[in-house]
């Protein structure tokens, strides 16, 4: 089924469940991002319903009648039921820190303008009724979508989660929309350190993946003081660069174009983007450490490497995902490799061994986005010399998806009365540097090249 067609079934279902729900004497209002994106212009798949006027044991009755229901948000009182969430409206109370520090009051007699109090912002507060087609909006969402402002609905509310700072950094991105004054100054004194890892990487994923430009996102979290909260990114704000390599300012003003650019290179595979992503933001992590003025020059040595262990620190503070912080670090470690090795002339042997330590189809495109992200003229001509030069050679030698595979395995060496042990893994290591080095590109090769050395 292909996302317009489930589009269009979730909503024939949202508009058949809200017959039924006026049928026993309620109201289903369609709420939150689908009639923002509506409004918008904006097609989107999932259609969310609150349901005035019945109590939740006769809501579950109705809705049993369209498939299974299942209750997905204990706490909330959410119910799923044919990819719908549906949901009685309900007052949201901060009992103590934490996302999950609330007390949940369900009512189904609330109004709608006081129900719609406990959202985010204004754009967010809106609700439409599928039935007749009546947009509710008690607290003025669309004007602020035609002043393209991001304005809280209730400032107590709205510092009650802290994420809510990031939230309002990805949709300032996403739409392209400016935060309100007040809205901004309330997000100052806002403490995002008790949010959990999980909440802020899927906030820090979707800032990076959703919208084209990224840097929005990031230079919000900078006007509403957020920035605050990391000091990997903290610290690239002020670091300087030399002029010739970094025309466009300093480091943060670099990253965020860096972004920018990789959000252009993005393949579509999400895992690959968001390593590409994440990479993109943390390539520079090193520099505030080793950013010295020398010789009439400033000069950040052996960044790259350095980088590693504060993009790991950032990185650890988000996810526990393993593969992708070991994925982003060698990006990280590796991103200038491409123009050394085109300013080196590397040989195959050391083309080879790179593609031993990282996918050089990945390590490009991040490269090309550190490149990119500068305002030199071959730069913003969007040449790469660099890339180019290594992605070709790379195709050629059949290294560019992934790395060389070791031709003389143990099961080859048993078969010439090698015993499995130390000296079995000291000939493949050494057949396998042969091969890098291209001493042989066949299994007849490797025999030979093993026979010549017993």
């Amino acid at each position: 089924m292909n996302e317009k067609k489930e589009q269009r079934g979730h909503l024939d279902l949202a508009v058949e469940i809200s017959r039924a729900v006026r049928g026993a004497g309620g109201r289903a209002l369609a709420v939150g991002g689908y009639v923002r994106d509506r409004l918008l212009g904006i097609e989107r798949e999932d259609v969310d319903l609150e349901v005035f006027g019945v109590e939740s044991r006769r809501l579950v009755e109705i809705l049993s009648s369209f498939g299974r229901v299942d209750l997905v948000g204990k706490a909330f009182g959410v119910l799923k039921v044919g990819g719908l969430d549906v949901s009685l409206p309900r007052r949201e109370t901060k009992t103590a820190a934490g996302h999950k520090g609330f007390h949940i009051d369900s009512d189904p007699s609330m109004s709608y303008e006081e129900a719609s109090r406990r959202r985010d912002l204004t754009i967010n507060a809106m609700a439409e009724d599928l039935l007749t087609g009546e947009i509710l909006d008690p607290h003025g969402g669309r004007k602020d979508l035609d002043e393209r402002m991001l304005r809280a609905v209730d400032e107590d509310h709205f510092g009650e989660d802290p994420l809510r700072v990031l939230r309002v950094c990805r949709f300032a991105a996403r739409f392209l929309f400016h935060v309100e004054k007040k809205t901004a100054a309330l997000c100052r004194t806002l403490d995002l350190s008790e949010l959990p890892a999980e909440r802020l990487f899927e906030e820090f994923s979707g800032m990076l993946l959703q919208p084209h430009f990224p840097s929005v996102a990031f230079q919000t979290m900078r006007i509403v003081g957020a920035v605050r909260f990391f000091p990997e990114l903290e610290a690239l704000i002020g670091c300087e660069q030399e002029y010739e390599w970094h025309p466009e300012g300093d480091v943060w003003v670099h990253t965020l174009l860096v972004t920018d650019a990789a959000a252009e290179l993005k393949t579509g595979d999400r895992y690959e983007d968001q390593v590409l992503m994440f990479a993109a933001l943390c390539h520079d992590f090193g520099k505030p450490a080793t950013t010295k003025f020398e010789d009439g020059r400033i000069r950040s040595m052996n960044h790259e490497a350095l980088g590693e262990a504060p993009a790991r620190s950032f990185l650890g503070r988000l996810t526990r995902e393993k593969q992708l912080i070991d994925d982003v670090a060698a990006l990280v470690v590796y991103h200038l490799r491409p123009h050394m090795l085109r300013k080196g002339s590397a040989g195959p042997a050391a083309i080879r061994r790179l593609a031993t330590k990282i996918p050089i189809e990945r390590l490009v495109r991040l490269s090309r986005s550190d490149h990119y992200g500068r305002t030199t003229p071959d730069a913003l001509a969007r040449i790469y010399r660099a890339g180019d030069w290594l992605l070709e050679r790379a195709r050629e030698l059949e290294v560019a998806e992934s790395g060389p595979k070791p031709i003389l395995m143990g099961r080859h060496l048993l078969e010439r009365d090698v015993a499995p042990g130390p000296e079995m893994g000291r000939i493949l290591a050494l057949a396998f540097e042969a091969q890098i080095e291209g001493e042989f590109d066949d299994l007849e090769g490797a025999i030979h090249w093993f026979e010549t050395r017993r």
